[in-house]
Order: C-alpha cells, then sequence, then structure tokens
C-alpha cells in the first residue's frame, strides 16, 4: 500500500476540517501551528470526508500555487470547514473566474486586467483620498464612541469598489448586506440561496444597464462583446464586488485593531509617516484575513517536499499560516511595523491567480490607515473587553470596533 494511502501525516491535527476558533484574535488556530511542526504538507481530513493535504509551508505553497499541473477548478473543492452551508454553491454560478484554469481563465482576465493596473490604480489615489478624508470627517461629526467598521471602513472600501465598478451608490446597503451574508460560514442552504438570487437579481439589472448605456467602469468593459455570456458576467461582477470590498474593509478594521493592541507598533508609524507602505504589507502578512486558504487539485500525480500527491486530491494552502513560516521570515509571530513588507508574502496568492485587484486594495489600505493617523491623532479602544471576531466568516476580521479619540 503507497504511502497516500496510509499516512495521515504523524500527529497531525486537521482530522475534520479547518478550525477556526483562535486562542489569539491575531494569529492562526494552535493546531495549525502543531499542523506545521509534522512538516510543511501534511495529510488533512476534510469535513466530507474527503482526504486531502494541508500546506502550512512558505516554499510549497509558492510550487503549488505557480504550478500548472494545479487545478483550480471548483469542481475539486471541498469545504474547508464544518458547515451547512451547500458544498456545491460556488460550483454552479459560472463567471467565477479565481475557480477557472486556462483558457477560460485568461479569456476573464485579458479583458479586466486594464482596468486594474498600477497606473490606473494611482490614477484612482485622489478619489480614494476624498473618500477617505469625508468618511473620517463623518466619523469626527458624529463624535466618540464610533465602531470603526460601520463608520469607517466599510463605506469607504464599499463606495471605492462601487465607483469602480460602476455600481450606483443608492444599491450599496443591498449589496453589502448580501455579500455579508454569503461569506458566513454558518449560513443555512436557505439564507444562501435567497442571498445569492438577490444579489444576482441586481447585478443582472447592472449589467443589462451598462450594456444598453456603456459608462467608464468595470462593468462596462465586462460587457463589451461576445464572448463572455451574461450568467458569467453576473458571476464575474459577483467575485469583484464581493472579494473587492470585504477583504479591504477587513483589513482597515482588523489591522487598526492590531495597531491599537500593539501601541510600541502604532508609535513608530505615528512618528515616521515613510513607515506606512512597508507597514501595510507587514500588516498583510500579519493578519493574512483569507483565514480559510484556497484550494487546487493536481491533474496528475506529483511530488510535493518529498510527498506525493494524487491527481485529483485537494490540495488546501493555509495563507495565514503560510505568512507565519519561520523558514520564511524572521520572527513571524511578531508585528513590526519597520519591517518593510520584506519577505514577500503570500495574502494575495501566487502564480497566475494572484489577486487581479491587490493594486487596489494597497491603495485603500494606505491611504485608510494614513488618514486615520492624521484625523484621529489620539484613537483608542472604546471597549476593554475583545470585540466580537468574525471566526463564522470566510474572510475574517471585527464584527465590530468601539473606538474613541
Amino acid at each position: 500500500m503507497s504511502k497516500t494511502d496510509t499516512d495521515a501525516g504523524p500527529g497531525c491535527p486537521i482530522t475534520n476540517g479547518l478550525p477556526t476558533e483562535r486562542e489569539n484574535p491575531f494569529d492562526p488556530p494552535s493546531a495549525l501551528a502543531s499542523a506545521r511542526a509534522e512538516g510543511p504538507i501534511c495529510r488533512m481530513t476534510f469535513p466530507d470526508g474527503h482526504s486531502g493535504w494541508l500546506v502550512t509551508g512558505y516554499q510549497q505553497a509558492r510550487e503549488i500555487l505557480a504550478d500548472k499541473r494545479f487545478s483550480s477548478a471548483a469542481s475539486h473543492k471541498h469545504l474547508a470547514f464544518p458547515s451547512d452551508r451547500p458544498s456545491d454553491m460556488e460550483a454552479g454560478i459560472p463567471g467565477l473566474f479565481e475557480h477557472m484554469d486556462p483558457p477560460d481563465h485568461t479569456r476573464f482576465r485579458r479583458r479586466l486586467m486594464g482596468q486594474f493596473t498600477v497606473r490606473r490604480m494611482r490614477q484612482l489615489v485622489p478619489r480614494i483620498e476624498a473618500i477617505a478624508a469625508e468618511r473620517s470627517e463623518a466619523m469626527l461629526h458624529k463624535g466618540p464612541p464610533a465602531d470603526l467598521v460601520t463608520d469607517y471602513s466599510v463605506p469607504l472600501s464599499s463606495q471605492v469598489i462601487c465607483e469602480l465598478l460602476g455600481v450606483p451608490l443608492a444599491d450599496r446597503d443591498r449589496f453589502e448586506g448580501d455579500s455579508e451574508k454569503l461569506l458566513r460560514l454558518d449560513i443555512t442552504p436557505e439564507e444562501a440561496s435567497a442571498g445569492l438570487a438577490d444579489l444576482t437579481a441586481l447585478v443582472s439589472e447592472l449589467l443589462q444597464r451598462k450594456k444598453a448605456e456603456p459608462e467608464d467602469d468595470v462593468l462596462s468593459v465586462l460587457v463589451a462583446g461576445d464572448d463572455i455570456s451574461e450568467p458569467e458576467a453576473i458571476g464575474a461582477t459577483l467575485l469583484l464586488l464581493v472579494a473587492g470590498h470585504e477583504t479591504t474593509s477587513n483589513m482597515l478594521s482588523l489591522g487598526t485593531y492590531a495597531l491599537l493592541r500593539h501601541p510600541d507598533q502604532l508609535a513608530k508609524l505615528r512618528a515616521d509617516e515613510s513607515l506606512l507602505e512597508g507597514a501595510v504589507e507587514e500588516l498583510l502578512r500579519y493578519l493574512t484575513v483569507v483565514h480559510v486558504g484556497v484550494q487546487r487539485s493536481p491533474t496528475e500525480d506529483v511530488e510535493i517536499a518529498g510527498v506525493p500527491v494524487r491527481a485529483g486530491e485537494t490540495v488546501l494552502v493555509h495563507l495565514p499560516s503560510v505568512n507565519r513560516d519561520p523558514e520564511q521570515f524572521d520572527d513571524p509571530d511578531r508585528l513590526d511595523v519597520t519591517g518593510g513588507g520584506v519577505g514577500h508574502h503570500l495574502t494575495f496568492s501566487h502564480g497566475i491567480h494572484q489577486c487581479l485587484g491587490q493594486q487596489l486594495a494597497r491603495q485603500e489600505l494606505r491611504i485608510g490607515f494614513g488618514t486615520l493617523l492624521k484625523r484621529f491623532p489620539d484613537l483608542s479602544l472604546a471597549e476593554a473587553e475583545e470585540p466580537p471576531m468574525r471566526t463564522n466568516m470566510a474572510v475574517y476580521g471585527v464584527h465590530r470596533l468601539p473606538v474613541r479619540w
């Protein structure tokens, strides 16, 4: 009998999907560190019984994410956590190009890449700065205490992605509510179906309008031409809306919480504004809000770090653990805003599926944190107890963050 038939990874603690509860709000669950101690890749049993693999090593993650023999197709994916969430929900949505392989994946990336270049993102800087200023002024006018999540992070990131894509601001509350619902790990099949149907209807209406009256926005580019079908355009828009909004808003709130809980690091940032760009990279590494990882499956038998992985076996790359690999990062469990982002984190993934909107996210975070530092020099936590953490969501963060100044 081969090694892959018998070896569950000596002592590997991941036997019923990923744990999501944390002992420390900024560190991955301790079981993941225990898994890494057994090796950078070890056996993992998914909640549905599938025997796959867990990757916690940085070099192994880069190798897998860049390897064309590994497929991203949704048909190979398994829920990574115990849940009643429909396991085939994403597989049934056309146009989710994060779950595509070439040439279909290439078709979508080619259409959209021009809208997310470094140059175009730099052109958006004045507008992002204006939105951040508006949100901070509104929070100042409202007065303390404020919830940084609802008063700053969510409206800032939501308005930016709405304007970039071409979504009317009047529809913001609707898409925010549905996207929040769809990211719940504990969502019921009925709730998932209702939320997806409502968001799909909204997106379909928007795309019809863009097709009839195109504007200078991403959705108009998406519906131009005939190589992308209407259902595919709807799915791609869902991905851009949810991913482009939820990740950045949660990074802003969780990053602020981390800085407030590490006053020495916050003091360094306040004293030297030139550290901000590197601090953003360090926060992206240290926090890694996509805490359920990314999945791949080899189309043929392969060997990773001396471990044979069979075709069709699901490999889960746990990005928070990968970004804490001591083989890659010095003192990885310490937040250090002076590190300048050294280490090339994999928060935005790697290879052909590297995040399309990563430059937009960087600009939003740099401006978002920078505006907070300037406008709220005495910002502090308004409550002594830990805020409710998003351990029940596909994107990690805080549900609310009461602050004062």
